[in-house]
């Protein structure tokens, strides 16, 4: 544990001392939200992003801790383990070199090194890789006690390609000379790729393309491997042949008749073992450096969105803008409950623009309208020119915005808008989920599953499991450093409030239309699975405004 808290207390800038007590938070179930917001003396005052990140990087580094105990019984279970090994393995810092020193000793498929061991040829491979340097000596006058017609060993020269074989798969799984090849080929290696068919297509940009691999930014990673997948383009990497070849004769090389062995073994533990391996470990590597950038800018996007500035206190009109089906049209008050819902058709092909801006001047006269939501999908334009010429003759000054309608035909057909809004249909729910967003983004966006919002053109290339847990701690960070009104939160909000389950939300819910408002946090303590740790965890990020005690309403946790 302690080499682990010295490696995150030099990577994150930290004092060991401040890592030590995040391990030991995180590890009695704290929540990231409130160890930022009320333990920051124990943390040198880390916010939830820094600790996120070393969250994940201490998940990392104890998976990476578990393989390698993992790997030491293998390998001593085998009779392998010497103390060099030992110290190699105490001493790998990544997966990959972990993997590499193991490599060895991993079980094989039947290779052609196995085979050739099977026919007796260890000993000769030996003997061949001792003598390399000594000019008196060749490898066939070497091979020649192993000719063995029962062993399918007919000529020196059959001993000497199976000693190659074995030699070639040593090369190969030498742990060092993989770690330069590795660091040699990400630092210059290229990435190509070529048309993969005559079509004419959206990947055309890559159809004669080349790019160095530590240059290549994420967006064009991730376009080139859709690109394959689609079976439009062909992709490989170029490896920097010449330094990848003087790497391999520093580990491979011998004298006289053994010169031109150890060049022919060079070659073919090159081209044949090393080479494909290594391919698709950079390639890996570069889909992973993207998808980590990717789903960075996804959680800024995500923020972005669900932190606009909330429209509070107006009366709304949500609109849905479509063509054939008319734009449906939604009034909520400014608690965000409906008034009335209606559908216009002032675009193509109805064009039915006088009636649709009749209806729309009679509601805003009628239920005193101030700002009109406009969805920016399918027909949001001409939604917009046709509202911006409308309101100019409204009889009240009204304003409008074009808010995003990202995820809102997920939420529209989903069982919680169906429990919501049970005598709407989706369209209807939509516009109702459109005027709301402008009068709340937090509270409504958070009825939806995050990636459902579309925060990204490769969103759905990413790992989905991962994908999920990036964007949920971002939701999660977002309600927290806000606050929830406890007596109005939905059980969606509820749910991301630190501590609390999506069980414990509905309970709170329940207990809230059973027994009226809450009137001070410490009622939370009634609700039904809120036990003391829940309630340590979420009562700082619970407001309740107007109740009996003022410090209730504020970021103040009750153990202070």
């Amino acid at each position: 544990m302690s080499h682990m808290v010295a490696r995150l207390a030099e990577e994150f800038s930290l004092q060991p001392v401040h890592v030590q007590n995040i391990i030991a938070l995180l590890d009695a179930d704290n929540t990231v939200p409130f160890i930022a917001r009320y333990r920051k003396e124990m943390t040198g005052g880390c916010d939830d992003q820094v600790l996120r990140e070393l969250a994940d990087r201490l998940k990392y580094l104890r998976g990476m801790e578990k393989r390698r105990q993992e790997i030491l019984e293998t390998i001593e279970a085998q009779g392998h383990l010497t103390e060099e090994l030992a110290n190699a393995i105490a001493a790998a810092v990544t997966l990959a070199e972990l993997e590499d020193l193991y490599l060895p000793f991993r079980p094989k498929r039947r290779t052609r090194a196995l085979i050739a061991a099977e026919k007796g040829l260890t000993p000769l491979a030996d003997a061949i890789w001792e003598h390399r340097n000594q000019e008196n000596l060749s490898p066939l006058a070497l091979a020649e006690p192993f000719v063995d017609e029962e062993k399918k060993v007919p000529y020196a020269e059959s001993a000497v390609a199976g000693a190659m074989d074995i030699l070639a798969e040593r090369l190969s799984e030498n742990a060092a000379l993989r770690k330069q090849l590795r660091e040699k080929t990400l630092q210059k290696a290229v990435l190509v790729s070529a048309a993969a068919t005559e079509e004419d297509t959206v990947y055309r940009l890559y159809y004669e393309y080349s790019e160095p691999v530590q240059k290549m930014p994420g967006h064009r990673i991730l376009a080139v491997n859709r690109g394959e997948r689609e079976e439009k383009l062909k992709v490989s990497i170029a490896f920097p042949e010449e330094d990848c070849a003087s790497i391999l004769h520093r580990f491979a090389n011998g004298k006289g008749a053994f010169a031109s062995f150890m060049e022919e073994l060079r070659a073919d533990a090159w081209t044949r073992l090393i080479k494909p391996s290594l391919e698709r470990e950079v390639r890996n590597s570069l889909t992973e450096r993207a998808e980590n950038g990717a789903m960075e800018m996804f959680g800024l996007n995500l923020r972005q969105l669900l932190l606009a500035p909330p429209v509070k206190g107006k009366v709304v009109i949500g609109l849905d803008p479509a063509y054939r089906t008319g734009c449906k049209l939604c009034v909520v008050d400014p608690s965000g409950k409906v008034i009335a819902v209606d559908v216009i058709y002032p675009t193509p092909p109805q064009n039915k623009t006088k009636e649709a801006a009749d209806k729309l001047l009679a509601w805003i006269e009628k239920y005193k309208v101030d700002c009109i939501a406009i969805g920016n999908g399918t027909a949001s334009r001409e939604a917009e020119i046709f509202t911006a010429d409308t309101i100019k003759k409204a009889a009240r000054p009204v304003s409008y915005m074009v808010v995003s309608e990202a995820g809102a035909s997920v939420y529209s057909a989903s069982k919680l808008a169906a429990e919501e809004f049970p005598d709407y249909d989706v369209s209807q729910r939509s516009a109702v989920s459109i005027a709301r967003r402008l009068q709340d983004p937090l509270a409504e966006l958070v009825k939806i599953e995050p990636k459902a919002i579309g925060v990204g053109q490769y969103q759905h290339d990413m790992p989905q499991a991962r994908l999920e847990e990036v964007l949920a701690g971002v939701v999660e960070s977002a309600v927290n450093s806000i606050g929830v009104d406890l007596n109005t939160a939905s059980v969606s909000l509820l749910s991301y409030v630190a501590g609390i389950s999506k069980s414990v939300a509905v309970n709170i819910v329940t207990y809230r239309d059973e027994n009226g408002p809450f009137t001070n946090r410490i009622q939370l303590k009634k609700v039904k699975k809120l036990g003391p740790k829940t309630f340590e965890q979420c009562a700082g990020f619970l407001r309740i405004p107007g109740g009996e005690e003022p410090l209730d309403n504020t970021g103040v946790h009750p153990e202070s």
